[in-house]
């Protein structure tokens, strides 16, 4: 239910001679977990069925859903023309229930590591079908923090993405716990930067300490290479005072050489950044590094005094990342994203 759900919520009360008050009840209950417009008890039951009728409870039907021994569960969605959607919910032990949300159908930037780059580009996913996603997963169980990390660029679709983040807050994601990615697209990033200021984190999906090895791997980089991209996210840092998370998928024998962990650590102020180095989940070209490869690339990032962590990976069982499922062929049985 995003603002144009309530909008379309408002005719229907309108219509129906309900206060406008009502929209703002149903929208409560399903971010608080509700599953139908049967369980929004304060509001009238002839109402709910009119609703139920009238007002589809989400904007995705499920098309398939994955679970990893680790606990993190991926769903493939579709959206009512048929485009597919993915978001996955991964479980930590520590009791973080994160989302991976999409906010995109495919991806026009065709990074070569990532399996949407090879998908053909949908088109932008609206803020309901965004927030869908997390209400999706929140019917499950409680949910607190968000990575706008799945697939699409969410600079190419800022406006939806910010609605989605605002309305977050209200399913238990507060600001401060959404972070989102972005290759580098410089005229969405610059208006991040400037635009909106919730404390929204920001991340940079990086994955090379050159410009020539970056454009080899993130065509993005010919149009807009680091040095303004990463002008940006100091910017960033200076107007909010938050690091910028750092995105560094880690490809053997292509990323992960200690000559290049050390160029790394000489392009990144230490102030403004943190590193996530992330063991490849492998889409067909490229492996990923040896785990003595990742921790010798790590001891030349913890030399230099530049934070850096390693991400636990997860889902690999399921083909967690993004892309991985709707590009599977297995054959596929659709149900209602409010099943």
């Amino acid at each position: 239910m995003s603002r144009v759900d309530l909008a379309l919520l408002r005719d229907v009360f309108e219509a129906a001679g309900e206060p406008p008050y009502r929209a703002g009840q149903v929208w409560e209950w399903a971010a608080r977990g509700a599953a139908s417009y049967a369980a929004m008890t304060n509001v009238p039951a002839a109402l709910r069925a009119r609703l139920a009728a009238e007002v589809p409870f989400s904007t995705l039907d499920v098309e398939r859903e994955e679970r990893a021994r680790d606990g993190t569960a991926k769903t493939l969605f579709r959206t009512r023309d048929g485009h597919p959607v993915e978001a996955v919910l991964m479980r930590y032990r520590d009791g973080r229930r994160s989302l991976c949300l999409s906010s995109q159908s495919g991806c026009p930037l065709t990074c070569t590591f990532c399996a949407t780059g090879q998908m053909a580009f949908g088109r932008n996913l609206s803020a309901s079908e965004i927030l869908d996603q997390a209400l999706h997963f929140r019917r499950i169980e409680a949910v607190d923090h968000a990575v706008f990390m799945g697939m699409g660029e969410p600079m190419l679709n800022l406006d939806a993405v910010v609605d989605a983040a605002r309305l977050l807050a209200d399913v238990g994601i507060t600001n401060r716990r959404a972070t989102v990615s972005t290759v580098g697209w410089l005229p969405g990033l610059r208006r991040f930067v400037d635009e909106v200021t919730e404390p929204i984190r920001l991340a940079l999906s990086l994955h090379a300490p050159t410009d020539e090895l970056r454009s080899e791997l993130m065509p993005v980089n010919v149009r807009y290479p680091l040095a303004d991209v990463l002008a940006e996210c100091t910017r960033y840092f200076e107007l909010r005072r938050r690091k910028v998370f750092v995105e560094y998928v880690m490809l053997g024998g292509v990323n992960d050489r200690v000559d290049q962990a050390r160029a790394l650590a000489a392009l990144l102020d230490p102030k403004v950044f943190k590193v996530n180095l992330i063991p490849y989940n492998p889409t067909g070209m490229y492996a990923g590094s040896t785990r003595k490869a990742i921790a010798a690339f790590k001891d030349v990032l913890d030399a230099a005094r530049l934070p850096a962590t390693v991400r636990l990976t997860r889902g690999r069982d399921i083909a967690a990342a993004c892309g991985q499922l709707a590009a599977d062929p297995r054959p596929r049985a659709r149900t209602h994203a409010s099943a």
